[in-house]
């Protein structure tokens, strides 16, 4: 089944950079693509590099595509703040800069400073916890694709009065930029630390679902995604997806 990802936001941007955010590719990859005519937008084949999505439209890649991109490594990161997931803005140090053999937990080679590992999913700059980086098309597919049902885990820290009718209302009632949530687990673990699951991942979801109830976030640390736990790796530090957390992760 092909791959699609519609362009929510509110301006037209790049296909390249769509792409790359979307955690189906880097950009040189995406230039490629559609240079070899595997891009479509709304059903037609794009050939220019420089067209923009717009808000609203569907991108789709051939079969061919998915294909070219299924092989790949996927790397495992404790992710602390300070880092961005992708493509950083003038003075942001991307996490990739981490990927080094002094940070390497185990074997696996050290990635060449030009290999494309865009990150499969986002995690916030003043966020932490477990990411991913990977060239690997099946594993972005079944992580962030449309149809994956992958949870995610948090620990959350926050600042502000705690109360039942405020859990109720993260687990159930709230909306972003007009759209309903889909229904969030959200548990209360210590006085100020909430756990929570979610089924989607909205930009700055957790932070901006607390502000709607007068919390304010302090930390947050992600510790599942799926079937793959953070564990007991150490901050700053990565390692290499194995075939077995691969092969759970795709189903």
């Amino acid at each position: 089944m092909a791959v699609s990802r519609t362009w929510n936001g509110d301006e037209p941007v790049r296909l390249n950079k769509f792409m790359g955010q979307a955690g189906l590719c880097s950009r040189r990859e995406a230039d490629a693509l559609i240079a070899d005519g595997l891009v479509a937008i709304d059903g037609e084949t794009v050939r220019d590099a420089g067209r923009k999505i717009q808000p609203g439209q569907t991108l789709t890649l051939a079969d061919r595509a998915e294909a070219q991109l299924a092989e790949g490594v996927t790397l495992v990161l404790h992710k602390p703040v300070g880092y961005v997931s992708g493509q950083p803005e003038p003075g942001k140090v991307p996490a990739v800069r981490l990927l080094t053999a002094a940070n390497r937990l185990g074997d696996g080679a050290v990635p060449a400073k030009d290999a494309s590992l865009p990150p499969i999913g986002r995690l916030d700059e003043d966020s932490r916890g477990l990411l991913l980086l990977s060239s690997d098309g099946v594993v972005a597919k079944a992580v962030i694709g449309p149809e994956s049902d992958l949870d995610k885990e948090y620990l959350v820290e926050v600042v502000g009065q705690v109360t039942e009718t405020k859990l109720t209302r993260l687990r159930h009632g709230l909306e972003l930029d007009g759209r309903r949530l889909k229904p969030a687990r959200v548990t209360r673990i210590e006085p100020q630390r909430l756990r929570f699951v979610l089924r989607e991942g909205r930009k700055r979801q957790i932070r901006r679902m607390c502000e709607l109830v007068g919390l304010e976030v302090v930390d947050l640390l992600r510790i599942r995604i799926g079937p793959l736990e953070l564990g007991d790796l150490p901050e700053g530090r990565w390692r290499v997806l194995t075939p077995p957390e691969r092969a759970a992760l795709v189903g």
